[in-house]
């Protein structure tokens, strides 16, 4: 541990472009925490495979890898960041346990301005793979994110909070949402993306905690959803604080065996739910050329909030089967829907 942070506080109070490398070999280390601001540019070069420390005690935060308050950096190679995973996944039981410790998440990016994360390799996170909080511009690209199915929580980029993010030309496979998006997310391109297994590309949930922030300007497009849980989904606690989400398109999608290709939720909850309406408005949602296999007979669901419906929700192109040719059927309630093109299955609104 203590030539990683030598290695990094070099590199960053340097000044001009500095380069930290982490050489082809193994190497074992617990908790790490990269703080800038540093006095230029710094690549941190991967070549190795760095595995996490399995003993909890050595992260006092759920972070492993955590990047934080550092304008000008990129984490690119062709090595691997191994949480190993399943020595710990055991020990996540928070959904039961109020007083549970939270795993860490294996890279953390915190306001991190003009950032990059390339070609690496993320493999049995013990949480979150990857998690992008408060950060401008920031792109992931030709990353590998891989975990079992039945890994718990290991969402493979989590998004909140953020401005200008790109996600593109990866290959997610885990045991929770390929992409999920939490409060407080501007202007976010997702693109190129073959997700499976896992719990599809989700938006949320929102509505979690107190007076979130809103959400705006997510798209989703050009993406391949294979054996996943989900498809392409927003959803949001019940019983929530007022917020907006808004400006979201879902294009280009093609889904294989897919048990739930396309959901708008906004009665989700996990615990302890009041089961009063959310209070999250969602508006101007587009679905469009929504192509491929379902392995449930219900393709798409638009559940939204008596409280707060849906407006200007759009479905055009959807073309959703049953494998083996099966017709596919829909549900929709409390929404302004606008449809164009083909419809299968054919939706209505009540």
């Amino acid at each position: 541990m203590q030539a990683f942070m030598k290695t990094w506080v070099a590199a960053c109070q340097s000044g001009g472009n500095a380069r930290m490398v982490i050489p082809a070999g193994t190497f074992l280390t617990s908790q790490l925490t990269f703080t800038g601001p540093c006095k230029g540019r710094v690549v941190v070069e991967v070549l190795g495979t760095v595995k996490a420390h399995t003993d909890i005690s050595g992260y006092p935060t759920p972070e492993w890898f955590n990047f934080e308050d550092i304008d000008g950096l990129e984490v690119s190679g062709s090595g691997t960041f191994d949480g190993q995973g399943p020595q710990v996944w055991a020990l996540n039981d928070c959904k039961k346990n109020s007083d549970c410790q939270m795993l860490p998440t294996s890279l953390k990016f915190s306001h991190v301005t003009n950032g990059k994360l390339r070609g690496i390799s993320s493999l049995n996170s013990m949480a979150f793979h990857i998690g992008i909080n408060n950060c401008l511009n920031f792109e992931v690209s030709s990353v590998k994110i891989t975990a079992p199915a039945e890994s718990p929580n290991t969402d493979g980029v989590h998004i909140s909070s953020s401005t200008n993010v790109v996600v593109t030309k990866s290959v997610i496979g885990t045991g929770d949402d390929c992409v999920s998006f939490g409060q407080g997310t501007f202007n976010v391109s997702i693109t190129d993306i073959v997700c499976g297994p896992g719990h599809g590309i989700s938006i949320g949930s929102l509505g979690k905690y107190e007076q979130e922030k809103d959400v705006s300007g997510i798209t989703v497009r050009n993406c391949t959803l294979k054996d996943t849980d989900n498809g392409v989904r927003i959803k949001t606690y019940q019983g929530s604080d007022p917020s907006k989400a808004t400006h979201m398109v879902f294009e280009n999608i093609k889904l294989i065996n897919v048990k739930n290709p396309l959901i708008i939720d906004q009665l989700y909850c996990d615990r302890g739910c009041t089961k009063s309406p959310s209070k999250v408005a969602i508006s101007d949602v587009k679905f469009r050329n929504i192509k491929g296999t379902s392995s449930t007979e219900n393709a798409v669901s638009i559940i939204c909030s008596s409280s707060v419906p849906c407006a200007n929700v759009e479905l055009t192109d959807i073309d959703i089967q049953m494998v083996g040719n099966k017709p596919t059927t829909s549900e929709c309630t409390n929404a302004k829907m606008l449809f164009n093109g083909v419809q299968k299955p054919l939706t209505k609104c009540m």
